[in-house]
């Protein structure tokens, strides 16, 4: 019978006679003799403490040595553990009866002193060496050594340098005691491109469909810069998957690549060929469902949307029973996973397959109905748990639900105090058994107040801005002065002031808003406060601003306003009532841009809104869902219940006007132009409509599309009335109002245009006056460069169209004005949005001065504090 000596066997034996042979045999011992260990001396040490060695061997004074057991091997391979040392041997130095002396000599490897790259740029260096722990003092290692090579190699090949070659070189440094210095010479040569994918034996579908479905692996193409030729293998190998899975979209249930084969053709250039077996068209037959009793089998059937006889999709039954690309998607999962059921399981089996027909059994565990347990939140240091707590769709005791999990998240990120990008809901403490499991959220506060100091020169003058904007305040804490860290903060309510000032005006306004009214309900009250004047302005003979500060014009506004979510249609629903009051005051302003320059209006207005907003997860750069609005604005109809003769004040202000703009007023005509407006406009009314809707969808990863729609109309309830002078649209440029006049109007941004340049000339007039009806759309494809708490930042490119007319019959939502550029984004809690847009016009704006003066052309628009 023959006998084998096993591996361990045999390595122990070596490791026996390697531990013998390194001690001298100057002094005769008996290997199988114990002996007493009467010392040990470590030498060869450079940087060490002979007692720290003598602990690391383990060997006492005293206790007994045998040669011929494993004791003094263990020693040895301990040792060589710490990879601390190059060479170790032990001697014996003497005998002196049963006492034996030792001798154990060690190398110790060099340590790390410096570190030189060659190859890469500088500002690259510092990140290798942190990536590669190439720190000084480190042991120098053949391991080391060797895993530097191969991590630098594969980085810069994951990058497309497929020759990447990496040398690396030690040298004895002098100036320190076993010591090396290390050089790394990085050449990565040229990036390889694929030339060419070509494919063999596919037939059932082309080869421009199969490259189709390989998303990161693509072979090069002239102008297409936003998908690389690189070759990745990690890459390469998931789109070979992604290969099969196009095969088992069109019914191909068995395709399979038989080969594949990457061909180098030079240092820049490779071919790729794959060989695939396609195998046979199935078709779905009957789906069962087994073990369910939760749903029916129409129910579920209804949601795995697949018939018999359709043809056999793998992929989209896999995406049926479970997407994992989308947490919201609507599968046999989630069904099971929002009703309280987590434990569930389903997989679909294949029972049977009859010639060319699969029939399949859906088999549920559907476990036992899971309830939260216990639901807590970790990370909100100035936010307080009441304003968290009401915002959670997910309440000890409730039935789990992803679904309650997932809107959480996205009202806790809709509030703007955390990183929406770091909200983490984890669970935690899953029993099946008795069906309960906690669930704890993981926040990271962000800044939430904001502040505006700026100054600059405009309109003829300093123009100096101070603004305080925050929105996590806490009013009820105003007097607690212990709250003040520099303000009373978290409990979610916004607090604004801002004043705005220059020689020929000034801007002040107090906002105050409270989401959580009662803190029982979402309700949301809101007040404002705001004061305008506008000075009259001359220009003096030398050039320099002559400003009348008994020439003004003002305006004094007060708004409060409700907002209320509601459950239907869906609770993503706000009501909204606002009821608003403005006095405009002139005092000898004549301008020419209203045709009175003395008396009042009164602008008592009650405005009604209905808007649904599922856009998220993040406020500052949503990824996914809309936002729509609808509101109404009215005024109390004061023409019905008045005896004057509106038509009579209309005609003859038209007559004046037109006299005006062509000929010329007598001051008696001026006075009677300014008394029939004052008649007319003491108190305005009309009605004010206005939709707006954002969709964002994101296209690949992080890569979102938003689309937008506005459209804005000023009606008059009295034709004999007219249009009111207030509240009109004026189109075009950044949007920002920079007017100061802020006569009630809206200033719709439409880039590629100057400021209020597609505002249309009012015929009587001559001027632009204001539009009564606009119209805009505009689609954005935004990527993020960084969404960190500290600065989100953002890059745009966009198509903007629209035009604004001055009545109704006019209006035509196909004559536009069109656009076209890019643009930056940059979020910083503590300023707010700034931005910049670069954007061409296509098309004459409306100003009499452009006319005939071909397209408006390249544009630059600065955005601050604009909608996100």
């Amino acid at each position: 019978m023959k006998r084998f000596i096993s591996l361990e066997l045999l390595l122990t034996l070596l490791l026996l006679f390697f531990t013998l042979s390194t001690f001298s045999q100057d002094v005769n011992y008996d290997p199988d003799k114990k002996y007493i260990l009467g010392g040990l001396e470590v030498t060869g040490l450079q940087s060490y403490n002979e007692q720290t060695v003598k602990t690391y061997t383990g060997l006492r004074v005293g206790q007994p040595i045998s040669f011929r057991g494993d004791q003094i091997s263990a020693v040895i391979k301990k040792l060589w553990g710490l990879e601390l040392f190059s060479d170790i041997e032990f001697f014996v130095t003497r005998i002196e009866g049963e006492t034996i002396f030792l001798e154990l000599y060690i190398q110790e490897r060099p340590t790390l002193s410096k570190v030189t790259i060659f190859g890469v740029k500088k500002r690259k260096v510092d990140d290798i060496v942190k990536e590669t722990d190439l720190k000084k003092g480190k042991k120098i290692t053949e391991s080391l050594i060797a895993n530097t090579k191969n991590y630098l190699q594969n980085k810069y090949k994951k990058q497309g340098f497929l020759n990447t070659r990496v040398n690396i070189v030690t040298a004895k440094d002098t100036s320190e005691t076993n010591a090396q210095s290390m050089v790394i010479n990085v050449k990565k040569g040229d990036k390889v491109k694929i030339k060419d994918i070509t494919f063999e034996g596919n037939e059932k579908l082309s080869a421009r469909k199969l490259r189709k479905s390989m998303k990161n692996t693509k072979k090069r193409k002239p102008g297409r810069f936003w998908k690389k030729s690189k070759f990745i293998r990690n890459d390469y190998s998931e789109d070979l998957s992604s290969l099969i899975d196009k095969y088992a979209e069109n019914g191909y249930r068995d395709a399979r690549v038989l080969a594949d084969t990457v061909e180098v053709i030079n240092d820049k250039r490779i071919k790729i060929n794959i060989k695939v077996e396609e195998g046979n068209k199935y078709y779905f037959g009957d789906i069962n469902f087994v073990g369910n009793s939760v749903y029916t089998d129409r129910q579920l059937g209804q949601v795995l949307g697949i018939r018999k006889g359709s043809t056999y999709n793998g992929v989209l039954l896999r995406e049926r029973i479970a997407d994992d690309s989308k947490p919201d998607a609507e599968d046999l999962t989630n069904l099971y996973q929002n009703n309280g059921y987590l434990f569930s399981q389903i997989n679909p089996v294949e029972v049977s397959a009859q010639n060319d027909t699969i029939n399949f059994e859906i088999r549920i565990i559907e476990g036992k109905e899971t309830f939260l347990n216990h639901v807590t939140v970790s990370g909100n240091d100035k936010t307080n748990d009441h304003v968290i707590f009401r915002e959670l769709r997910t309440r000890p005791g409730q039935k789990y639900s992803k679904d309650n999990i997932i809107r959480s998240v996205r009202e806790l990120g809709q509030l703007g105090f955390f990183d929406a990008e770091q909200i983490k809901p984890d669970i935690q403490n899953p029993d099946p058994n008795s069906g309960t499991v906690d669930l704890a959220y993981s926040l990271v506060e962000s800044g939430s107040s904001q502040i505006e100091l700026q100054g600059g020169y405009g309109g003829g003058g300093f123009i100096g801005t101070l603004g305080l904007s925050f929105s996590n305040f806490s009013i009820q804490n105003i007097f607690n002065g212990k709250a003040y860290k520099p303000v009373p903060m978290g409990d979610g309510q916004t607090f604004a002031l801002r004043v705005q000032a220059s020689r020929t005006f000034r801007v002040y306004s107090l906002n105050f808003s409270e989401p959580w009214l009662g803190g029982k309900k979402p309700v949301r009250f809101n007040l404002s406060l705001s004061r305008t004047q506008q000075f009259l302005a001359s220009f003096s003979n030398t050039g320099r601003v002559q400003v009348n500060r008994d020439q003004q014009f003002s305006i004094t506004g007060i708004s409060l306003g409700l907002a209320k979510r509601v459950q239907w249609p869906d609770d993503f629903f706000t009501v909204s009532h606002a009821l608003s009051y403005q006095l405009y005051d002139f005092e000898n302003y004549r301008t020419g841009l209203f045709n009175f320059g003395n008396g009042t209006s009164n602008s008592l207005a009650y405005t009604i809104g209905i808007s649904r907003s599922s856009a998220g997860p993040g406020r500052i750069y949503p990824l996914t869902g809309s936002i729509f609005e609808v509101t109404a604005k009215f005024t109390p109809p004061y023409s019905l219940f008045s005896d004057k003769d509106f038509k009579s004040l209309r005609e003859r202000s038209e007559e004046l006007s037109e006299k005006r703009a062509t000929e010329g007023l007598t001051a008696e005509e001026l006075t009677e132009l300014e008394t029939v407006d004052q008649e007319r406009f003491k108190w305005l009314e009309f009605y004010k409509v206005k939709f707006k809707g954002d969709w964002y969808t994101r296209l690949v990863e992080k890569l979102v599309l938003r689309t937008n729609i506005e459209f804005g109309f000023l009606g008059s309830y009295n034709a004999d009335v007219g249009k009111v002078p207030f509240e009109r649209f004026f189109l075009g440029g950044d949007g920002l109002g920079r007017n100061f006049t802020l006569d009630g109007r809206e200033t719709i941004q439409l880039r590629g245009y100057e400021n209020n340049s597609l505002t249309p000339v009012d015929p009587i007039t001559n001027q632009q006056e204001g539009g009564i009806v606009y119209n805009k759309y505009s689609m954005e494809l935004r990527y993020p460069l960084t969404l960190k708490p500290s600065a989100s930042i953002y890059a745009l490119g966009f198509l903007e169209a629209g035009n604004s007319f001055n009545n109704f019959q006019e209006f035509n939502p196909f004559q536009i004005k069109r656009s076209a550029g890019v643009g930056l984004r940059i979020f910083m809690p503590a300023f707010g949005l700034l931005g910049i847009d670069f954007g061409y016009g296509f098309d004459e704006d409306l100003r009499p001065s452009a006319v005939g003066q071909g397209p408006s052309g390249w544009q630059t628009h600065f955005i601050i504090g604009q909608q996100f």
